[in-house]
């Protein structure tokens, strides 16, 4: 699934890169190929497809363009968190229209200063009248310049709550983020929400249910993509390097003869294979419903993120100065790759996740430690 869509996109990507924007039409492309919804419900616009299907999609599809598998990444997110914890109404009134592409969704949940600790948070969402006022900002916001409607993270009375913000409120203002080291064509944007009146009905989930339940869906379901992703942008950057040393000499020598070049290559190819093992280990544990899926899934992430990034520089440094071109697909995905070790989890996050998990297994109590 996925695999035709992105070979016939494949030759655009640098394009969208140097623009720093996905074609408008893009998104509906994405929608009319169930490609926005996979593993939707059919029921809400879906096409029921398993984890494994989905990480797939997401594998072709980050092998052509990080933000083209962000964009399904965000409105998976999104749709999963109200797939879980939306009212019937929310989830007939937005799945189907993010499953086809006619709405984009925004994930507004990083403050400033807060980096990765989403439990620190300045925005508050008071109670008025009948609804709810909001007001805050928000940053580094994907699809955050074309997004029609936001899932937003902040405080009610104390408690963290998340509320659907439709993009054309009153107050609701965005700023642009352009030039990025990488992921530029996913439309980033800072969002300032300054009083903006939000009904009951776009509450979703309980107050004190935001960043445990709803929040933490989204999250999860991130990881799940973008390890996949990088599962797919390891991929590309060895077959790139790959064959560029069969094909290339240097001092009438085959790059392929030389040792530190088969070297580069041994262990790009051992990366990128553990990491697409992870990843389908992720998507085992998910299918069945493991307890274990979720720090299943964080490890799949840290190590396809990791895998990403490491073969992406050897490709680079294989093509030489071909690597840095503009048109360069490894020098692209090196520096996207680079953006991957840092979001939906950094690097030191998902380690020290994956480390009390292993403590746990062995007896250890971090609570009883403390």
């Amino acid at each position: 699934m996925g695999a035709d869509f992105a070979a016939a996109v494949r030759e655009e990507a640098t394009g969208w890169d140097r623009r720093g924007a996905l074609p408008a039409e893009m998104a509906r492309a994405l929608g009319a190929n169930g490609l926005l919804g996979a593993d939707l419900p059919r029921a809400h616009g879906g096409l029921d497809a398993g984890a494994a299907a989905l990480g797939e999609l997401c594998a072709h599809l980050g092998g052509v363009c990080s933000a083209l598998r962000g964009l399904v990444t965000v409105q998976g997110m999104v749709s999963a968190a109200l797939l879980r914890w939306g009212t019937p109404a929310q989830r007939d009134r937005w799945l189907p229209a993010l499953a086809r592409g006619t709405r984009i969704a925004g994930f507004a949940v990083t403050e400033e200063g807060a980096g990765t600790d989403l439990a620190v948070a300045t925005t508050t969402i008071s109670r008025a009248g009948t609804g709810f006022e909001l007001t805050g900002r928000k940053r580094w916001v994907t699809f955050g310049q074309v997004a029609d409607v936001f899932l937003v993270s902040g405080l009610v009375d104390g408690e963290h709550t998340t509320v659907l913000v439709e993009a054309d409120r009153p107050g609701v203002w965005r700023e642009p983020v352009t030039g990025q080291l990488g992921m530029r064509a996913a439309q980033l944007a800072h969002l300032r929400f300054d009083a903006v009146s939000v009904p009951a009905e776009n509450l979703v989930a309980p107050p004190g249910f935001g960043l445990s339940h709803v929040v933490a869906t989204a999250l999860d379901h991130g990881r799940f993509t973008v390890g996949w992703g990088c599962v797919g942008m390891a991929e590309a950057c060895l077959r790139e390097a790959t064959g560029h040393v069969v094909n290339r000499r240097q001092g009438g020598v085959s790059l392929a003869e030389h040792q530190v070049v088969r070297g580069l290559l041994g262990r790009a190819a051992v990366d990128t294979a553990a990491a697409r093992e992870l990843c389908r280990r992720a998507a085992r544990l998910r299918a069945a419903g493991d307890p274990e899926a979720v720090v299943g899934t964080v490890a799949a992430k840290y190590a396809a993120a990791r895998a990403a990034a490491e073969v992406a520089g050897s490709a680079v440094q294989v093509l030489g100065a071909a690597g840095c071109a503009p048109e360069s697909r490894p020098g692209r995905f090196f520096r996207d790759a680079k953006v991957m070790e840092i979001i939906e989890g950094s690097a030191q996050v998902c380690e020290l996740t994956v480390a009390e998990d292993l403590l746990r297994r062995h007896g250890y109590s971090t609570a009883g430690a403390r």
